[in-house]
């Protein structure tokens, strides 16, 4: 094994610094190695922790308040603790243990008037780990089911505002995913999986940017395929929603070229 990183090294001091800690701390004088905090009151070690928050020792912090729901379980400072480690997690961009701690937050505390902000946090996390359209997409998914919870479960708080504006950018991102691969499969000649693909955007993510795009891909798809009947139906509707758009001139000199006794409007 390694030995341990900076960061480690550095959070175990500042965790002995900013508690009485005991001699275990470093490991010596015979205690165990993991001891790093003794029992402080309740008030001086969220200050403490709400204060490492303040100064940008975002993991620094997230242990202190894990450590006072630790040793004052039943204080109604333990509460608050737990939705303050969870931020503390999320600012230091350690998303897996802040959606543990707004979870473990939740299932203590269902109905808690934090409950809204516990589920927006949890969204967040998977949100800010959406990576471009070439990797796969799980975590999109995620963060979108997530986002829907919170404005399903409170449609009324600006937390739901703001969800619903995530929504969707997540749904583009999905439709350009979609796209990315129905391009690949036309490129290949796969004329009939392309299709399944734009079919998903124009059904699917319709409110998107990528709609045009797709109904066009569609044309193309259906001709290729040789359904003219197709390609006309998604021409015309590329025309009645989009009459000025690139996709709808490209799409009109497309049927007027493979099908020209096809009245296209």
């Amino acid at each position: 094994m390694h030995s341990r990183s900076p960061l480690k090294l550095a959070l175990s001091a500042a965790l002995c610094g900013a508690l009485l800690t005991t001699a275990a701390c470093g490991g010596r004088g015979g205690g165990p190695k993991d001891t790093a905090f003794v029992a402080r009151d309740v008030d001086t070690l969220y200050a403490t922790a709400k204060d490492r928050l303040d100064r940008g020792d975002t993991l620094v912090a997230a242990a202190l308040f894990d450590e006072v729901e630790r040793q004052h379980p039943y204080s109604p400072w333990a509460r608050r603790a737990q939705l303050m480690s969870a931020f503390s997690y999320y600012v230091a961009k350690d998303y897996n243990k802040s959606v543990q701690a707004a979870q473990r937050f939740l299932s203590i505390h269902p109905g808690n008037r934090d409950a809204p902000y516990a589920y927006y946090l949890i969204s967040l996390c998977y949100y800010e780990q959406i990576s471009d359209t070439d990797r796969d997409q799980k975590i999109t998914m995620q963060a979108l089911q997530t986002l829907n919870e919170v404005v399903r479960r409170y449609p009324n708080t600006r937390y739901a505002a703001d969800a619903r504006i995530k929504v969707d950018l997540v749904n583009d991102h999905l439709a350009g995913k979609e796209m990315q691969i129905g391009r690949y499969y036309e490129k290949s000649g796969k004329w009939l999986a392309a299709s399944l693909r734009f079919r998903n955007v124009v059904e699917t993510y319709q409110t998107t940017s990528h709609a045009p795009e797709a109904l066009f891909r569609m044309v193309e798809a259906n001709l290729a395929l040789g359904a003219q009947a197709e390609a006309l139906k998604y021409a015309a509707v590329l025309g009645a929603n989009y009459p000025g758009s690139k996709w709808y001139e490209k799409a009109y000199k497309l049927m007027q070229k493979n099908a020209p006794g096809v009245a296209v409007k």
